[in-house]
């Protein structure tokens, strides 16, 4: 998803994993900051394409005195895009990390109902579920935890809660809003290392030179633990074609991305030759894999 274009990468993502779907009716959860400024200008340009209707949220936390300045900017971005925005303030809420969650999460709920709005889209990316899912992991959490945050579910009764940006860096969210000139806010609460989630992404920052494709590793983690645990068709496919590799003994250091491109097109009923790696290929006929004792 690096490069010059990185708004086109992400459209095809969204649209891709139907994590916002076609007449979709979103409130757009908009703190200011890069991530949700980017998400707002991808789904403003999926708005006709899609046909869905946008209204942005924001949430004033009333934790420090800069965030007038952040409600600033969302209404600047609101202009921008010609769209709508409702605002909400919290009060009298406890600065605890959790209960500041719970308490946004209620507002964003009570905006989406009183505008329609049958989705609350919100801006986590990779970086984000790596966060939650090693945070989780350090609790000694089990599926569920390690499942990390789903990219959609429901919210309360008819909204829905997504989050269309998980596959996505933060990097090409940023890059985006550079791109095209859009503003911003910083939250100098994310420089707070007594909170723990700020100390794990510097501990993560750190390691991640080391270790360049860790987000997308922890994030694909994460959608496997997901579907196994949810029973999914995509979890049956996968474990049938490693199945039938397996059963050739070639199923050691075949790369995931194989597997899922396999995957995906017994999911379409195609057809065609899938190299899995060096001398390894699977053959599949329109959606259904051939196995050498069924060549002719």
């Amino acid at each position: 998803m690096r490069g010059a274009k990185p708004q086109a990468s992400i459209e095809q993502t969204i649209e891709r994993d139907g994590i916002v779907r076609r007449g979709d009716r979103i409130a757009v959860a908009c703190s200011g900051g890069a991530d949700s400024v980017a998400l707002v200008h991808v789904l403003a340009a999926l708005r006709k394409p899609m046909s869905l209707e946008l209204t942005l949220a924001h949430v004033n936390h009333g934790t420090r005195e800069s965030a007038w300045q952040d409600e600033c900017v969302v209404l600047r971005v609101a202009a921008t895009f010609g769209l709508p925005v409702r605002v909400a303030a919290l009060e009298g809420v406890s600065r605890d990390e959790a209960a500041l969650r719970d308490a946004r999460y209620e507002a964003l709920a009570c905006i989406g109902q009183a505008n329609g709005a049958n989705v609350i889209a919100t801006a986590h990316h990779q970086e984000d579920q790596s966060e939650t899912v090693l945070l989780a992991l350090l609790r000694g959490a089990g599926p569920e935890g390690l499942a990390g945050m789903r990219a959609r579910r429901p919210l309360r009764d008819g909204v829905d809660l997504a989050r269309p940006l998980l596959h996505v860096a933060s990097d090409d969210l940023r890059r985006l809003c550079h791109l095209h000139a859009l503003p911003y806010a910083v939250d100098p609460s994310n420089a707070d290392r007594g909170l723990r989630r700020n100390a794990l992404r510097a501990a993560l920052g750190a390691l991640r030179p080391l270790f360049p494709g860790l987000d997308a590793a922890v994030a694909r983690t994460a959608d496997l633990v997901s579907q196994e645990r949810d029973g999914t068709q995509r979890a049956d496919l996968r474990r049938e074609v490693r199945a039938v590799l397996a059963a050739q003994e070639d199923l050691r250091d075949v790369d995931f991305a194989h597997v899922e491109a396999a995957v995906r097109a017994i999911e379409r009923g195609g057809s065609g030759r899938f190299h899995m790696k060096t001398g390894v290929e699977l053959r599949i006929d329109r959606g259904m894999i051939i196995r050498n004792h069924e060549l002719p």
